[in-house]
């Protein structure tokens, strides 16, 4: 592509044709705000905000939609371009929601930052007829504000252009315009599959998730409960962005800390019940293609995943693996196992899941997820990286100052394997450490399973197990997962066992992980970032396959007698429904 040379605000830059005024101001270190523009996913250049001066145009023009030209000058900075972003700063108030106070988003909102910077004062400068939208509450996960809706429709586009789902969109005209979902169906009634990719690019609260902090706080000052929280791998490497690390900083030690002290009287890690998800997943996948059951098997730890399957492809319900999730294996394993060897009653056990997932809400009170008994749900709550983040600041935490402390044991210790679940790929891993040294009798000289790493859509791979041809594909994203799953419909392509998470990214990059402005997300990869921080870990851990892990072991010898046995399907395992599909 040719080269074009430009000015920006008076400096001299030289670019690739095509680039857009954003981007090639971005190549000066000069930041144009933006409001609905997200990289490759949200390029409508519908906010405004984003406006600049190109010289001897009598129009401003949106600079994230704009490419440049030969000879173009352009000011991004001039009294005009203030004074119009101003005005449609003031324009969006105008309609919007000013309840800056009790929002969820108050300190972490584009739309907040952006009156500020841009002084604005009057928030009631354009009196007019407002509409009063009825807040959604419908669905288990989430909560749908229209009054704090900016129109932007970055959540109309994750939800349709990411996981091709698109249940929700732009409904009516003009000043009605609102988003919701067809014929204004509410979320719970539609086919949300719980992802909550919407709430993380929603740059205001017009989209949060439900929270269930209170029924914990609740919970530890019941006398009469023995409160458990158990954190998901990723959560280790993302709580920290809530309190302005870096991105990736590994936080294992303070995050437990600040667990202790917030109350809770066993805190546990649901790596590993990562490593117990593999021995039973890599038993199911062992089983499956020596005795001919249903192949691909396909993972089962997205509940999100989980949820699209059984309204998109109920036909691939069998292929499912039976394995509950991590989250819900621990829970099961909590008020079974260890009750019984601490002596408590599985009914005064409340398990928390911290959590990188808003579907996870919706997990735990999937139906088949009660191994001590009817009514005793394996998990009582999850919430999300962002919720516990409140947690901590609510108990007066000086977070970023905790000393590192370790998991409580036996359900605390837990492999690299367990810790890669978190990434793309990673459970996929995982699987293949344990499963191939079971086939073959023999150590892995190398655990790495590099060719199923990486952030891409769908990765594929093939492998030598003993006697055994294994062709494997990892997807993250549903509508990448739709690719390979069409694939497998049409006969293209033969897998064995297939790998699907519900985000892109996995779980790192869930619903429910801590929220990073458009002013980031477009220009920083912060999935990679994260990624590397659970990989570092997995190489660091002395251990580092799930049948490895000594208390796992302990487990079966003590409980569950091997993987796979009657007593583990009982507890570990569960089902799963077709699902109406409904816009």
């Amino acid at each position: 592509m040719s080269l074009v040379n430009i000015k920006i605000n008076g400096l001299p830059c030289q670019t690739e044709e095509g680039t857009t005024v954003l981007q090639a101001a971005r190549q000066l270190g000069i930041e144009i705000p933006t409001l609905c523009y997200l990289k490759d996913i949200n390029e409508i250049g519908a906010c405004r905000i984003c406006v600049v001066e190109v010289v001897g145009q009598k129009n401003l023009a949106p600079a994230c939609v704009t490419p440049v030209c030969e000879g173009m000058e352009i000011l991004t900075n001039s009294k005009r371009v203030f004074e119009a972003r101003k005005q449609n700063l003031e324009l969006i108030l105008s309609t919007h929601n000013k309840s800056c106070l009790t929002c969820v988003r108050s300190g972490n909102c584009e739309l907040q930052k952006m009156c500020k910077d841009f002084k604005v004062e009057n928030g009631n400068l354009y009196e007019g007829e407002k509409i009063q939208w009825k807040i959604d509450d419908s669905a288990i996960h989430m909560i749908r504000d229209n009054n704090k809706c900016l129109l932007c429709r970055r959540c109309v586009a994750v939800c349709n252009k990411v996981q091709a789902i698109g249940c929700i969109g732009a409904n009516e005209r003009g000043f009605e315009t609102h988003i919701g979902c067809a014929y204004e169906q509410t979320l719970g009634d539609s086919s949300c599959i719980s992802c909550g990719q919407c709430i993380v690019v929603c740059p205001t609260g017009a989209i949060v998730e439900k929270d269930n902090t209170q029924e914990i706080w609740d919970a530890l000052d019941n006398p009469n409960k023995f409160v458990v929280v158990q954190t998901a791998p990723s959560i280790r490497v993302t709580l920290g962005e809530a309190f302005n690390m870096p991105i990736g900083t590994n936080v294992e030690g303070k995050m437990v800390a600040a667990l202790r002290r917030i109350g809770f009287n066993k805190v546990f890690d649901t790596d590993f019940a990562a490593d117990l998800t593999i021995m039973e997943e890599a038993t199911e996948f062992v089983h499956r293609v020596q005795g001919g059951g249903p192949l691909p098997l396909i993972t089962s730890c997205s509940p999100g995943w989980i949820k699209y399957c059984e309204s998109f492809y109920p036909e691939f319900i069998p292929n499912l693996s039976s394995c509950k999730s991590p989250q819900q294996m621990f829970g099961a394993i909590t008020k079974t196992y260890y009750a019984e060897k601490m002596g408590i009653d599985p009914k005064d056990i409340f398990v928390v899941g911290v959590m990188p997932c808003t579907a996870k809400k919706f997990e735990v009170g999937r139906a088949d997820q009660c191994a001590a008994g009817e009514n005793i749900p394996d998990v009582d709550v999850s919430i999300t990286t962002r919720e516990l983040a409140r947690m901590i600041e609510r108990a007066g935490l000086d977070f970023c100052n905790l000393p590192d402390e370790d998991f409580d044991s036996p359900l605390g210790l837990s492999t690299g394997a367990g810790t890669i679940f978190g990434v793309t790929g990673g459970v996929m891993e995982a699987a293949l450490r344990t499963a191939t040294e079971w086939v073959t009798g023999k150590e892995l000289e190398k655990v790495e399973f590099e060719e199923v790493r990486g952030l891409q859509g769908v990765k594929t791979a093939s492998y030598k197990v003993g006697d055994l041809n294994i062709k494997v594909a990892v997807a993250s994203g549903l509508k990448n997962a739709k690719e390979v799953l069409e694939r497998v419909k049409s006969g293209k392509e033969d897998y064995q066992f297939i790998e699907i998470m519900g985000c892109p990214g996995g779980c790192i990059n869930g619903g429910g992980q801590p929220i990073q402005p458009a002013s980031v997300r477009n220009f920083v990869n912060i999935t990679e970032k994260r990624a590397k921080a659970l990989y570092n870990d997995d190489e660091k851990d002395v251990i580092r396959k799930s049948h490895k892990n000594p208390d796992i072991i302990k487990l079966y010898e003590e409980y569950l007698g091997q993987p796979g046995s009657e007593k583990a399907h009982h507890i570990l395992h569960t089902s799963y429904v077709e699902r109406p599909i409904r816009y």
